[in-house]
Formats: C-alpha cells, structure tokens, sequence
C-alpha cells in the first residue's frame, strides 16, 4: 500500500512511538499512574506531562500557554465559545470544525471570501462589531497558505481576537505571530491521535468547555494521559529539528509528482501552498470508479471529514470552480515517510487508471 493521505492523519514518528512506552504501564510499572495525584508515582507522570507542554510549546510563538485537548477540534470549541466572542468572521475555507462552531454560535457570522488560488485577501474588509476572525494557516484540502499575521493584524485593528487553525502547518513552516490563539492536533505532525493543544495569548481569559475536577489549568477538566502528552511532545520536538529538511524533501517530491501528472489541472496556488498538499481535478474523472481502481494507493477524494457526503467540496466551491471539476478533483498527500518510489509508481498508476477511463 502506497500511503498517500497525509492531510487526514500521518504516520507515527518512532521517536513519539518511544516516548509513549514507559507511560502506557502495565501494573510492574509506575507508568500508569495519575499525573494529578500527589504521591510519587503521580509527580512523575505530572512531569513527563509538563516536559511534554515545553516541548510543544517550542513549536508555538513566545508570550503564551499551551493547554492540552482531545484534539484540534475541541480546541478551536474551546477558543470560539470559550472567548465569550457573539459576532464572528471566517474564512470561506475554514474546516467544519470552525464553519460549523462559528454559525453555531453567529447563525450571521461573516465568510470572508478566498480568490481563485485559494487565499484570503490580507485587507479583506470586516462587519463593524465583529468579535472574533478565524482564517487557518495552511487548508487541509488545498494546501494554501494564507497571510495570517497580516489577518491579525486587520482584525485586532478592529478590535477582534484572532483564532488561528494551525493543524496543517504546525512543525511544518514557521507559527504565526499575531494570532490570540492558535489551535495544533498531534497526529497531523506524526504524534498519536486523542490529543491536541491550544495555544492561548498571556492575559487572554477562557471559560472552560468542560468542567469537573478543574485539571488543566481550569479549562478541561479530566484526567491527561501521560502517554499521548509524551508522544506529542516528542513529535513536536522532532518537528523542530527536522522541518527544514522535511520541507526539502517534500518539496523534491512535489516536483516529482507534478512532472508525472501533467495534463492534471492544479487547485489552489502553486506558490503560497505547503507543498506537501497536490489538489488536482482532470476534466471527466470519475473519482470514485479511479479510487475503486487504486486500492494500493490511499489518497483521497476531498477532506477525510466530509468523505462519503456525496456533496462538492466547499473549499473547491469556494474558488470557483464548477461542481463537476470539483468531484473530479483528488487530494494526494505527502511527507516525511514517503519516497521518492511511492510518488513515481502512485502517479503512475493514477494516470493510468484516468486514462483508462478515457479522458
């Protein structure tokens, strides 16, 4: 199998794999214990916990802290409704998790519209009383890169906080720098899955989504595993040491697969993207009979989260393209563990398998 899906979850590093170990603990251990227990057991576990946050941390602007969630999803709920902020606007090609938070608690909330190659106007105008501008760093479909410290400017200009999705960019290019708040998912930087954070400026105030035992800092209560904090931050900090050369890498490997995949139309900017995102549509694919073909290779049709709707991707609908480009249009994904193999046999078989369909 020919693993080409990095936009929905990547690889686990063996570095976080390791990290993991010593805090999944059978009972011979001490690993299993509780990292809000006081006894001896609990503090060790409360530290590899906060060795963890060091090191994602590390990863993120200065002047912040981070709080560790499910994932990004309950991280950006907890930035959104968290925040107190009523009147929101939102990039057109924001993931559900803030689309669907955002009309949740705006049914009114502003789209602030993207071009044709995918990317917000850095001086996109903004409704008067708006609280709250949320554009993400790198789109999961696409792979654009969009002017985020440019849009926090604009938005504490008009007195709004900025909210900065950073799923898809953390440990790959640099943070953004303007941003209030910026939410990071483990699994998409080759951490476990269960496990997110957000960042949160100093001085900024939450209210907590979930409430108990107050853990967290008082914003999540429940008990932290040790064990994803540890893989997190090991994947976090081999990020860091890694990404210029992963971003060479995948950048060789973009060349490779645009160069095997010519007569494929590109969605998005060819320039300001992560190149480890190809988004492209060929004028009469059948998508699902091509990916029925392919079974060796997993790439996908669209976001991982809106698969099997059956509906055309918003981002795609949001640059303009007609319905029919957008259900002809396949997402490949790469990074660190992908080779130079992979790329040449995936694309090969992916313009057979199109040209067997005769277009």
């Amino acid at each position: 199998m020919i693993y080409l899906d990095y936009q929905a979850t990547t690889p686990l590093a063996p570095e976080a794999r390791e990290a993991m170990l010593p805090w999944l603990g059978g009972p011979e251990t001490s690993g299993f214990a509780n990292p809000h227990s006081p006894h001896r057991p609990g503090r060790m576990a409360a530290a590899a916990v906060e060795v963890a946050r060091d090191q994602v941390a590390a990863l993120l602007p200065p002047g912040g802290r981070v709080i560790f969630t499910s994932g990004a999803t309950e991280a950006i709920n907890l930035a959104m409704v968290g925040s107190g902020s009523k009147r929101l606007a939102v990039s057109a090609i924001e993931h559900s998790a803030v689309l669907d938070t955002a009309r949740w608690i705006d049914p009114g909330s502003q789209e602030i519209p993207v071009g044709e190659d995918g990317c917000v106007a850095a001086d996109a105008p903004l409704r008067e009383g708006t609280d709250l501008v949320a554009v993400m760093q790198v789109n999961n479909e696409i792979g654009t890169v969009q002017p985020v410290d440019e849009l926090a400017q604009r938005a504490h200009a008009a007195g709004a906080l900025f909210l900065c999705d950073a799923v898809q960019g953390a440990g790959k290019i640099v943070p953004p720098q303007g941003a209030d708040m910026i939410a990071i998912s483990a699994h998409k930087m080759y951490g476990p899955k269960g496990i997110g954070a957000l960042w949160v400026r100093d001085g900024l105030d939450l209210e907590p989504l979930i409430r108990g035992g107050g853990q967290e800092q008082g914003l999540r209560s429940g008990t932290l595993s040790p064990a994803l904090c540890a893989g997190f931050g090991a994947a976090a900090a081999l990020a860091l040491r890694s990404r210029d050369e992963d971003a060479a890498h995948i950048a060789r490997l973009w060349d490779s697969a645009r160069a095997a995949l010519p007569d494929w139309d590109l969605n998005g900017s060819a320039e300001r993207r992560w190149k480890g995102n190809l988004n492209l549509h060929r004028k009469g694919l059948d998508v699902a009979r091509l990916m029925s073909d392919l079974r060796a290779v997993a790439f996908s049709a669209g976001s991982a989260c809106a698969s099997g709707s059956g509906r055309p991707s918003h981002v795609l609908r949001a640059l303009g393209l007609a319905d029919s480009a957008a259900k002809a249009s396949i997402r490949l994904g790469f990074g660190r563990y992908s080779t130079q193999r992979d790329i040449e046999d995936a694309c090969a078989q992916i313009e057979a398998a199109a040209a067997a369909q005769g277009v």
